[in-house]
């Protein structure tokens, strides 16, 4: 036993950079999500991507379909009990936590979203913003954040492999979605910025949750009892005295 504590789901080196990305992040949820609120249809930038991207063929189609497996239950339970138990394998408990914290709050919050923005697609689902594109960028941004910790990469060159492996799950999903008609390419960019969002939050409370008995100062020792035979032998020589 060192008394060390685990390893930080975040580590220390990334947080003043994903502090305000994820500030950022949020705003253009936010932005997003009152432009197309009870929207049900395509935007401008949603109809250009459209032309090029809709309508993927084979063998592309089974790509996409692949992909778009990963992110229904069943297919992301898988992936998310592989990734605990990688992390468990590695000793780092808190990116445990986080692989199930982050992914279930950033699809959570993707969920609530969809109901309060009420954007539709293909005649009445809930479209803005996409699930499946905030699941799979959540997944990346953990494993990126388990990867540089281990790396034990700096500042710049760990947030770029973060936000890099992000964008790279965020376009792939996102691909997925809009090629098979379930979402709308402004509602994959909704997605992604959930994620970018939710996990440098969720991964800040995984540590100050796991930090705080740490800080807690140690009980001071409770006096020790007067012996009673030396109460004894001091009142007999009082006693004496007289």
């Amino acid at each position: 036993m060192t008394g060390r504590p685990p390893p930080a789901a975040m580590p220390p080196a990334l947080r003043p950079l994903l502090g305000p990305i994820a500030a950022l992040a949020a705003l253009v949820v936010v932005v997003l999500g009152v432009r197309y609120a009870d929207d049900s249809g395509p935007g401008t930038l949603d109809a250009r991507i459209l032309a090029v991207v809709d309508g993927v063929r084979s063998p592309w189609r089974q790509v996409a379909l692949a992909l778009d497996f990963l992110g229904e239950p069943v297919g992301a339970a898988t992936l998310v009990a592989a990734t605990v138990t990688g992390c468990l394998l590695l000793r780092r408990p808190r990116a445990a936590v986080l692989v199930v914290a982050g992914a279930g709050v950033s699809v959570g919050t993707a969920t609530l979203l969809k109901s309060l923005v009420g954007r539709t697609i293909h005649g009445g689902n809930l479209s803005y913003p996409s699930g499946h594109t905030a699941f799979a960028t959540s997944l990346a941004l953990v494993v990126t954040l388990l990867a540089t910790g281990r790396l034990g990469l700096g500042r710049k060159s760990g947030t770029l492999l973060v936000l890099g492996a992000a964008l790279v799950a965020g376009t792939a999903m996102g691909w997925a979605q809009v090629g098979l008609g379930a979402h709308y390419p402004t509602d994959v960019l909704g997605g992604w910025c959930t994620a970018l969002a939710v996990v440098p939050a969720t991964a800040w409370l995984v540590d100050r949750v796991a930090d705080r008995p740490l800080d807690r100062p140690a009980d001071p020792p409770a006096d020790r009892p007067a012996d009673p035979l030396v109460g004894r032998t001091a009142d007999a020589g009082r006693r004496e005295r007289r």
